[in-house]
């Protein structure tokens, strides 16, 4: 460093107004953080042993003057609930959920108004007759009852006000401006007792009106000295932001009529080298972050004057996996969002299982199969679940609702764990939070097993969360239903940030930016620095309109910014070294621009500042995607040889070679399948499966017979019970059917009843129907010179009949296919050409039925469920006008030519598989 630190200038201060005896003295600084590096100071400081001072924060300070304890959020939310009750007719009165989401707003208001000591009762007049300006083009006759509601809401409150501070002052408790008004209404009497001591006001920036008349008092009185940390090129800057509160402060209070301004430093402009550094996503900036870690402690081992400052709490879980591993000791001062607890999302997926099963059904107990498998694969506690089987039956068996009685049945090995949270949540609200606080225990034992210490730390959090829940629970009333609890649970979670154990004085420092408060580092690296992460952008959660606020003096995003800039500058004020990292992405969820604060110091560069720019992008190829290549080894050889001789191509199989040829190597070679997972919705694969199982089931007992009028209206009357069972079978055994599944039945009904009406057609019209076969396994194997070894084919048949004294193989598809996609007109390149895979679908099942007798006429033919009026698509070839549907000798042994061309080349070791891109 090239100057002292704000907190080494302190020190000496101290030692020189008090020497070493600091019985009246006392530090205030505006957290409580930077006590243990004040402390360290003083310790480096003196050589003699001697009693610290009180070092205190404001809030303390502010604490003790108003004798009043600030309550947590969700306290006060109870608390003014209570209040809510007392001042609202019975049947006017909300439930606390609806309540509870304008009571914050209303309550952050009561907090600004306070803490700038504000008349409330002119404030809400204010509001009130902005409102009622609003509306005053309508006349009370024609006000809805929601217009005189909402005016209704403005006109109380002041009584809400009133009301809920006198209540909370006689429990000698209230919110933050609260304390702060009784703070400053107890001031003199406060100052009269503490004559004797001396306030250390010690690295302050913005103050509210509160604190500025406390200060000012002490001051006038000669109890306090206030120590600024201003650097003069801001001060003396009327434009800069990081100087507005001190210019503000040092032109307006009387103090510094007559008193120097301490202290102002010359810092900023000394010499720094400052890396400007984009990249994009939040993983780069952390993976970047780790390596200038890493190059710095090649330099120098010791990385105590080295900062972290992460603008985002989001970015710390990847900042700490990017650390390089030779860093031995580094202290985390700052709080993980409980967003990305683990455990707390865990939790959250139990409660919403629980809940929506409730609404869904409350006697029956109803889940939904998403949310029951987000619990049972919760990365963190799978094993201690038990529930991959559980999952893996939900997916076969299709459940997508299903009953609590039958997720127990589905678990083999259940476990007290298990059994706490599947159990069913009908019961009263202290019992449900007790088995959240049993769930809890249970997962601390099975971290402290596997020795798991960082989830114990963001299960301890929540093991604090859920016992102020069950405090609340205990007091209040007001919760008296699951998704109350829910409400109230997720309020004071979202506030239960996880805190890690650390050395606060060795190693690398990470730290939030309102934790850098007071604190110096030669070394400062800065993520995140982009608009909306840093400044945080604009907000108004408030009633209070910008304008009005303006006008009253209440803080408005013009001076949120400001603190966002002195925060800022005040970071790198004394580094030397500064790298400030920010997202370059342009597009998506997370784009934003860069930091106007990079921008500043780029157009206001001074003379001893050196500017380093650089982008880090990741390696980006010359083409987005290459086409998958797979040489054929001699392991893969091999294989095709097991699956040519043993089991034979399909022709879906060929034609999935046509399609794709990596597609036929994961499918037929791999054997890879999808995996399987719930369909909520019948799909396209499941519904022909549907209608091809059903119509073999209806025609099987007529099989080796003619079918009659009277056997085909025997047929009829089952159809509905036999697509009843398949559903069950196939899809799933619910027995409702609604939505698109209910369209898909009906779909599957209508499509066999078409079908069964065209056959009876067919049947008054004259043709003898005799099935022979259906769902017939037929094979051939194919030997020829050219192939290393014979080839066998293989597939399942539809449909074997004989109509009219003609033997029929037909093939039923629930698409469209058209008549062209069954006629060719030469045999050139037919196993080249994928728009003629029906064709070689139909002609491979004529050559396998070769080894069948043959007593009649073979046909093949496709029927299309989506193109009935075509009715049996026959194969045929058109020569010289001349169409033929008859399989003949030669057609077959055409046929078997060509396709011995495709079996060469999928067995060819010289030609890989690629993926086709078309």
């Amino acid at each position: 460093m090239q100057n002292i630190t704000f907190l080494d200038k302190l020190t000496q201060q101290l030692f020189a107004d008090f020497d070493s005896d600091f019985s009246e003295a006392i530090v205030v600084l505006p957290n409580k953080r930077a006590k243990v590096f004040l402390l360290e100071r003083m310790k480096k400081y003196a050589d003699t042993t001697f009693f610290a001072p009180q070092i205190i924060s404001i809030d303390e300070l502010i604490k003790e003057m108003a004798s009043v304890n600030v309550l947590d959020p969700v306290a006060l939310l109870f608390e003014f609930y209570e209040v809510y009750k007392s001042v609202t007719p019975k049947e006017n009165q909300q439930a606390f959920e609806v309540f509870s989401n304008w009571a914050k707003m209303l309550i952050q208001d009561f907090n600004e108004i306070d803490r700038y000591l504000l008349n409330p009762i002119h404030v809400f007049s204010y509001l009130k007759e902005i409102e009622d300006i609003k509306h005053w083009s309508l006349d009370l006759e024609n006000r809805t009852s929601m217009i005189q509601n909402y005016l209704n809401f403005w006109e109380t409150l002041p009584l809400y006000y009133n009301q809920l501070y006198a209540h909370l002052l006689s429990k000698k408790a209230g919110y933050q401006g609260l304390v702060y008004r009784e703070a400053v209404n107890n001031l003199e009497y406060f100052s009269k007792n503490r004559s004797h001591l001396k306030y250390y006001f010690s690295g302050f920036n913005a103050l509210n009106q509160a604190e500025e008349k406390i200060i000012q008092y002490l001051l006038k009185n000669n109890q306090a000295r206030v120590f600024w940390d201003q650097d003069i090129q801001f001060l003396n800057d009327p434009y800069h932001d990081a100087g507005y509160f001190a210019r503000k402060i040092k032109e307006n209070w009387g103090y510094y009529k007559t008193h120097p301004y301490e202290w102002i430093v010359d810092e900023f402009r000394h010499q720094k080298d400052i890396h400007v550094i984009s990249t994009p996503k939040a993983v780069g900036q952390a993976k970047i972050a780790g390596k200038i870690i890493e190059d710095l402690q090649k330099q120098n081992s010791d990385l105590t004057k080295v900062a972290v400052i992460l603008s985002d709490e989001k970015l710390l879980m990847p900042v700490l996996y990017a650390l390089p591993k030779s860093i031995k000791g580094f202290n985390i001062t700052m709080g993980y969002e409980s967003a990305s607890n683990p455990i707390q999302i865990f939790l959250n997926k139990v409660f919403k299982m629980h809940i929506n099963a409730l609404k869904r059904n409350q006697k029956n107990y109803v889940y939904y199969h998403k949310e029951v498998v987000e619990v049972l694969s919760h990365p963190l506690l799978f094993h201690l679940l038990n529930g991959d089987n559980v999952v893996k039956k939900i997916n076969r068996n299709n459940l997508t609702f299903f009953s609590n009685d039958t997720l127990r049945e589905l678990q083999d090995k259940t476990t007290p764990f298990y059994e706490l949270v599947i159990g069913k949540w009908d019961i009263p609200i202290k019992e449900i939070v007790e088995r959240i606080q049993e769930i809890i225990l249970h997962i601390k034992k099975y971290l402290q097993q596997i020795e798991d210490r960082l989830s114990l730390t963001f299960l301890f959090s929540m093991y604090k969360a859920v016992n102020q829940i069950k405090n609340y629970v205990d007091t209040y009333e007001a919760v008296a239903t699951p998704e109350q609890l829910y409400i109230m649970y997720k309020q004071i979670a979202d506030l239960a940030e996880v805190s890690f154990e650390g050395e606060p004085l060795q190693g690398l420092q990470i730290m939030g930016v309102l934790e850098s408060r007071v604190l110096d580092f030669d070394t400062v690296i800065i993520t995140s620095l982009n608009e909306g992460k840093f400044p945080s952008g604009k907000s108004n959660n408030s009633f209070i309109p910008y304008d009005v606020k303006q006008e009253l003096g209440l803080p408005t995003y013009k001076e949120k910014d400001a603190i966002y800039s002195y925060h800022f500058y005040h970071m790198i004020k004394r580094a030397g070294n500064v790298y400030l990292i920010y997202n370059s992405e342009t597009e998506g969820m997370n784009s934003a621009e860069k930091s106007r604060f990079i921008t500043q110091l780029e157009i206001e560069k001074q003379p001893n500042h050196n500017l380093i720019n650089s982008d880090y992008y990741s390696f980006i190829p010359d083409k987005a995607y290459e086409p998958v290549t797979i040489p054929k080894s001699s392991e893969l050889l091999s294989e095709l040889k097991k699956i040519a001789t043993e089991k034979g191509f399909s022709p879906s199989a060929l034609s999935n070679y046509l399609r794709n040829p990596i597609q036929f190597y994961f499918q037929r070679i791999l054997r890879i399948r999808e995996l399987d997972e719930v369909e909520e919705n019948v799909a396209l694969n499941t519904l022909g499966t549907i209608i091809h199982n059903s119509l073999e089931e209806l025609f099987r007992p007529y099989l080796n017979q003619y079918l009659t009028l009277e056997n085909m209206q025997q047929i009829e009357q089952k159809v509905e019970a036999e697509i009843n069972s398949q559903f069950e079978l196939i899809y799933s055994n619910a027995k409702d059917k609604l939505g698109k599944n209910l369209l898909a039945y009906e779909v599957a009904k209508r499509n066999i009843i078409h079908y069964l009406n065209f056959e009876k057609e067919a049947i008054i019209n004259g043709d003898a129907i005799k099935i022979l076969a259906l769902e017939k396994e037929l094979s051939y194997e194919i030997t020829d010179e050219r192939l290393p070894y014979p080839v066998k084919i293989s597939g399942i048949v539809d449909r074997i009949e004989i109509r009219n004294n003609t033997l029929r193989i037909i093939d039923y598809k629930t698409g469209r296919v058209e008549k062209n996609q069954v006629r060719i007109k030469t045999f050139d390149g037919l196993t080249t050409d994928l728009k003629y895979e029906k064709v070689i679908q139909l002609l491979g099942y004529a050559l396998m039925y070769q080894n069948e007798e043959q007593l009649y006429p073979l046909e093949v033919g496709i029927y299309s469920f989506k193109n009935r009026k075509g009715g049996f698509l026959l194969f045929n070839l058109e020569q010289d006008k001349h169409i033929q549907t008859v399989i003949s000798p030669d057609i077959i042994d055409a046929f078997k030519n060509e396709l011995i061309g495709l079996i060469l080349e999928i067995l060819d070791p010289k030609i890989a598989f690629e993926e086709n891109m078309g």
